[in-house]
């Protein structure tokens, strides 16, 4: 599921495993820096209000365990030949739901803490507030984002011929750190600095 082939095993010759192994890292390696360039786009933003920082892994890694759920449940049941093509809108429907159901409870409490902190960390006015909104909000689309692309990356690379656990952990990684990233940071940037 992280960009094994099938066909590894345990006692597979190392040399076997490295090549199949090292191009997927690589592309991971690619991907972390598209997530690193968003945040280097939104640098001012950071410098303004560092609290930001705090909000960055936990905004991140929750889509990312989020779209691993989505991912995990949607190839077991192409695997197990319980979904075909033709179901993908109603599991896409279904995971939206869950996404936004989800989205709203964590991103609940995540805005909470954002609102707790934000005054230990600034003494502007209202600060706890937006942080509060900005924290909260970027976690409810960022798990929308993973529950969608957690469908559609599978459904994708199975129509393009490619095995969908080679690449999906990958790139939904990719998806809720880049999404996760601009949309704690574009709010910020709209409702802290204004």
């Amino acid at each position: 599921m992280v960009g094994l082939s099938g066909e590894e095993r345990a006692l597979t010759p190392w040399k076997q495993s490295f090549a199949r192994r090292l191009p997927w890292l690589c592309v991971n390696l690619l991907t972390a820096c598209l997530a690193g360039a968003v945040v280097g786009f939104y640098e001012d933003t950071v410098a303004q209000f560092a609290v930001l920082a705090i909000f960055l892994p936990i905004i991140a890694g929750q889509g990312g365990n989020a779209g691993m759920q989505t991912v995990t449940i949607i190839i077991r049941d192409m695997a197990l030949g319980e979904l075909s093509p033709g179901d993908g809108r109603k599991a896409l429907l279904k995971e939206l739901l869950l996404g936004l159901l989800i989205g709203l409870i964590i991103g609940l409490i995540v805005g909470v803490a954002g609102y707790l902190v934000g005054p230990i960390f600034s003494t502007e006015t209202d600060i706890g507030l937006k942080l509060g909104l900005v924290a909260g909000s970027a976690m409810l689309l960022n798990l929308v984002a993973a529950a969608m692309f957690g469908v559609l990356i599978p459904f994708a690379l199975k129509f393009f011929r490619l095995d969908p656990a080679l690449a999906s952990s990958i790139l939904i990684t990719t998806v809720t750190d880049v999404a996760g990233f601009f949309f704690l940071l574009a709010l910020a940037r709209w409702i802290l600095i204004g």
